[in-house]
This record gives structure tokens, sequence and C-alpha cells, in this order.
């Protein structure tokens, strides 16, 4: 047999993003609370990577820190070789604009404006003309199924398009990092399907995909899986902890 067999591309992976003993607490009079505990994260280029625990567990908290929507309490977050511990708001905002793409759970549309236009948003703020701007986003919104849906309002549309609406909106700046936040909780296992397709060929274009979830079928897309538990993180689910014991 010829050893010119079937060739296999290797996707490079680089870190892009990581926290450093990294950890969140916020006060409440004279109780603190934890919502994460120090922890030290990384996430690479080329990787689909689950964040899975119940809720109130520090899964979001983790998510934000890397989506330098809200700073650290103690420990470095980093992005691109850049510590933003000590950025103001104002390159916050740019960062997160021209570096990171998000799916919230709750959507975040903006309700005056239709599907195309809640696409459209964030490459006219990138300073992308129109033209450029309104092609871009009826591709993304075609690519998931909404071709049909351009001109409808939020309101017109059921959860699980409006869910779709925005991962179209976090997908169409073709961010370097990806970050989501129950993406498929609203979604039926068809579409549900789509959007990890899309987003593990993001993963294989050497984007960095964090997903938060509780959704078990989205196991088989993930390159790694990073487990949460009362603010700590492990790479080991809890079952198997207790089973080794």
């Amino acid at each position: 047999m010829s050893q010119e067999g079937t060739v296999k591309i290797k996707i490079e992976k680089k870190i892009v993003a990581r926290v450093v003993d990294a950890g969140k607490e916020y006060k409440s009079g004279d109780t603190v609370i934890t919502a994460l505990k120090a922890s030290s994260v990384e996430l690479k280029t080329g990787e689909l990577v689950l964040i899975i625990g119940p809720s109130g567990s520090g899964k979001t908290t983790l998510l934000s820190l890397f989506g330098c929507v809200i700073y650290p309490s103690y420990g470095e977050v980093w992005i691109d070789g850049e510590k933003v511990n000590d950025l103001p708001e104002n390159k916050l905002a740019k960062l997160r604009l021209n570096k990171v793409g998000f799916i919230f759970q709750r959507f975040n549309l903006i309700a005056p404006l239709n599907a195309l236009e809640n696409v459209m948003m964030p490459l006219i703020l990138q300073g992308i003309d129109e033209k450029e701007s309104k092609a871009r986003s009826i591709q993304a919104l075609e690519k998931i199924g909404l071709g049909d849906r351009l001109k409808n309002l939020s309101n017109d549309l059921s959860i699980g398009q409006q869910q779709r609406v925005a991962i179209a909106r976090a997908l169409v700046t073709n961010p370097e990092i990806m970050l989501c936040d129950e993406p498929t909780a609203s979604l039926d296992v068809a579409s549900a399907d789509i959007v990890m397709r899309e987003l593990r060929d993001l993963a294989r274009q050497g984007k960095a995909v964090a997903v938060v979830t509780h959704d078990n079928r989205l196991r088989p897309f993930a390159d790694r899986i990073i487990y949460v538990l009362d603010g700590a993180i492990s790479d080991t689910p809890v079952e198997e902890e207790i089973a080794t014991k």
C-alpha cells in the first residue's frame, strides 16, 4: 500500500485568551460572595471548548472574564497577548468589538431593528460600509436558514429564530474568539446541530470557541470540556471524581 495515504490537515493551535489565577467576588453588605475561585484556563485557536456545570456554578462568570465584560477581583486576564486588567472601558469595548463574538442566552437583539439590521450592527460599528455590511449579513442569515426573515422584527420571530439571528450577528464579524452562553437552549435538534456545526467549523478555521451549556447533545462537538462546580474549575466531571475516591 502506498505511503501517500490520507493527508491530515494539522490545525495550528495558539493560546489566544487566558485567565491566570483569576477569580471574581461580589460584596453584599458584610458578606463576600465568591462567583469564581482563583482559576487558570486557556482558550486556544482551533478548539471548541464546552464549559459545563450547574446553574450558579461560575460558568458565565468565567465566560465574562474571557469576554472582558467584567474585571477580575484578583488574578490576570490576557487576550491575544495583552493584559486587560487595567485597560479603561473604552479600550475594552474596542477589544470586544474587534476580537470577540458573543452569543447571549437572552439574545440581546435591538427591538426596533429587523433581523438584517441587527446582524449588520457590529459591522457598521467596525466602520464597514453599508453595502458590504448588508451583503455579509444576508449571507450570514441565509447560512443559518433565515434568508426569508431578513425584514422581520424581533417580536415577529419565534424564540428559536431570535436565537439564530443573535448567532448570525456574532458570526458575521468573523471574530478570533467566539463566546457562547447557552446558544442552543431554545433550539430544536436540527437547529442546534446547524449552530454547533457552524461553531465547530469556526474552530477548524482557526478560531477559539467556548460554549457554556447544560445541553448534553453538544458533547460530541467538543475538543475539550471544562467543568465548573461551586466556583471551582476541573477537567474531570464531578461524578468521575467521586468514582475515583
